[in-house]
């Protein structure tokens, strides 16, 4: 059978915090741009509604209702803190969440012009985040995994994007992958990663990174998932700085990480391509983005672990 999408409007979040949270219901309302899986709702000038849009799983929100508001104080840069819960009900059947608001333009609307400052930032934040999990921790849900477990991923959107996307690359993006397939497992204790830091997921101000949203992939894994951001998130010439910065990494780390950031532009290439063919879900200024970012992970090698 298939599910009946229930239209998410302002109507039906006004009536939806009239009913589970009134005290917050005639606060100021506007929709933001952007958001698949979830939509979210701008509520006043310092919170946020995020209702299940796509998504059917509440699994993600409830990780993000336990686990935020233990991570945020000891983390860098801003991170939205859920403050209220709302169940499914007779109207709307999904789970939504009241969260603090995270200010900021999302990264794949704006740019960085800091990079040395981004690189830093960015370095700074996930040395706070990569700290050993506990142990009733979210398990890795295939984000955090070794890129040897995530082939089939790659293989998909490898051959789903335009070839004249790719051009004369392939040969290198496929070394790429192959190497990261190869490289040594993580060896240490599984650590707290986000596990889906692109540029819809950052937020910038002032030319730099000005805080991380989104924690539905959150899990205990490898922390190489999220050190792939040092090329899809930062400019070009800042990859190495970053893992300077962010210290005690390893050569087999670098190599999953490397992997993982082209896989990780690939899946962009292939929204942007989404969105320009009018897909449901596709995103065309992803496409550039992630051709951009494709272009640092095959040019910026950093060969320095290879000594």
């Amino acid at each position: 059978m298939t599910e009946i999408q229930t239209e998410i409007t302002a109507g039906l979040i006004r009536h939806l915090l009239r009913d589970q949270h009134p005290d917050l219901a005639e606060l100021s309302l506007r929709e933001v741009d952007g958001g698949w899986g979830n939509q979210m709702w701008r509520l006043g000038d310092e919170l946020a509604v995020r209702i299940q849009r796509m998504d059917t799983d509440p699994e993600p929100q409830f990780k993000e209702r336990r686990w935020l508001p233990l991570l945020a104080p000891r983390l860098p840069l801003p991170i939205p803190v859920p403050v209220r819960s709302g169940a499914p009900s007779e109207r709307f059947p999904k789970v939504w969440t009241v969260m603090t608001w995270v200010p900021g333009l999302p990264l794949d609307h704006g740019s960085i012009t800091r990079g040395e400052h981004a690189a830093d930032t960015l370095a700074a934040f996930l040395r706070a985040l990569h700290v050993a999990a506990p142990a009733e921790a979210p398990v890795d849900t295939g984000r955090a995994a070794h890129p040897k477990d995530c082939t089939a991923g790659f293989d998909q959107f490898f051959d789903s994007v335009d070839a004249d996307a790719i051009g004369s690359d392939a040969a290198d993006v496929r070394a790429v992958w192959d190497d990261a397939v190869a490289a040594p497992a993580w060896e240490g204790p599984p650590v707290w990663v986000h596990g889906d830091l692109h540029p819809a997921n950052v937020v910038v101000a002032d030319g730099t990174l000005a805080g991380v949203v989104d924690f539905g992939e959150l899990s205990a894994g490898d922390p190489a998932a999220d050190l792939a951001a040092a090329w899809v998130l930062l400019p070009a010439g800042t990859a190495a700085r970053f893992f300077a910065a962010y210290a005690e990494v390893d050569e087999a780390t670098v190599r999953r990480a490397r992997g993982l950031a082209a896989l990780k532009c690939l899946f962009l290439m292939l929204m942007g391509q989404n969105g320009d063919r009018g897909l449901p879900g596709g995103k065309p200024a992803w496409g550039p983005v992630g051709r951009t970012a494709l272009d640092r992970v095959l040019s910026e090698r950093l060969t320095r672990f290879h000594e």
